[in-house]
């Protein structure tokens, strides 16, 4: 076991290391000049001259061939300096994990409620195979796959926000109001638009796995004694069912840490998405770059993770990894 948490965490290393090469050369290459904020008198309530600006791309760490820059930037990144914001000149790090913990609260609760809403609509949906019950669950879980995040998240501001005045429409908290109360309030909107793709690739799991479940002869067995398919689902066939779902919470978890940043844009959640988006129309390149090796992080700690807990969960599992690396 140990031997494969090293070899996994090498290859994470390998893989942070690919992406932070890949993003660096295409925020090089990109068209734009990441002061230009500061090099016209429209842009800014001031124009500064070449010699300031000089100045400035030095201190960000702008100037040099693109092997230099990213020489410069891997180094400090690596002694926990992350740069400084070209819009706002403020460390980056600090802006980055001051918004954090709100990600991962929208993040945690999006993955709770596809969990909570997934395992009974799966596990009904199989169990009831080929009936009209299974097909308005897998027509809402297709309709959830294809479903626009920007467009639901809308339709919702405007239902729930504007037409019937039940939920706020943006932002974490009501000015002046300090609880938490008020706080799940504003991410119900957001969690439950983060979730609804994630749910439905989770339903349509579960269901395939309970139709495989039904057809074992353990179960044939069980109701040939006259035991309830219900009890049987519920005693038998959930656990069976529940372990997958460690890795395929892990594989999709890059679609919680991607779609956080359409969802925070949409009902303007103070996330790192947000912070993201903000930095992309600002053309704050260091802002960018700390930003996207921060999520590449968090999506391969998910899976790193989900292997970890699946291999404790199935011993099976452990034994064949361990087989594999000897």
């Amino acid at each position: 076991m140990g031997d494969y948490i090293i070899k996994r965490f090498s290859q994470m290393v390998l893989v942070l290391v690919m992406v932070s090469v890949f993003s660096f050369s295409i925020i090089y290459f990109a068209p734009g000049d990441p002061l230009y904020m500061y090099t016209t008198p429209s842009a800014s309530n001031y124009k500064l001259s070449d010699e300031q600006l000089d100045s400035m791309r030095e201190s960000l760490g702008l100037n040099g061939n693109i092997v230099e820059q990213y020489t410069s930037w891997a180094k400090k990144t690596l002694q926990g300096n992350w740069g400084l914001s070209v819009s706002n000149h403020q460390p980056v790090k600090d802006q980055v994990l001051d918004k954090l913990p709100n990600t991962m609260l929208l993040m945690g609760s999006a993955l709770i409620i596809s969990i909570i809403i997934a395992i009974p609509l799966g596990l009904i949906a199989g169990l009831h195979k080929n009936s009209y019950i299974d097909n308005i669950i897998s027509g809402i879980s297709y309709l959830g796959i294809s479903l626009p995040a920007f467009w639901f998240g809308i339709i919702l501001i405007i239902v729930f926000s504007l037409k019937l005045g039940l939920l706020p429409s943006s932002g974490m908290r009501t000015m002046g109001v300090n609880s938490v109360l008020d706080v799940i309030k504003h991410g119900i909107l957001p969690a439950i638009v983060l979730s609804v793709n994630n749910m439905a690739v989770l339903v349509r799991y579960i269901r395939s796995n309970t139709i495989n479940q039904l057809e074992e002869d353990y179960v044939l067995t069980a109701v040939s004694k006259g035991i309830s398919k219900k009890h049987i689902l519920f005693k038998h066939i959930l656990k069976n069912c529940l372990l997958p779902i460690i890795t395929i919470v892990g594989m999709n978890f890059g679609k919680l840490v991607t779609g956080s940043f359409i969802v925070e844009s949409v009902f303007g959640w103070p996330g790192i998405g947000t912070l993201g988006m903000t930095a992309i129309n600002n053309r704050d390149y260091p802002m960018i770059m700390g930003i996207t090796v921060l999520s590449c992080v968090i999506l391969l700690l998910g899976n790193f993770l989900a292997d970890i807990f699946y291999s404790i969960a199935d011993p099976r599992i452990k034994q064949c990894k361990e087989n594999i690396d000897g």
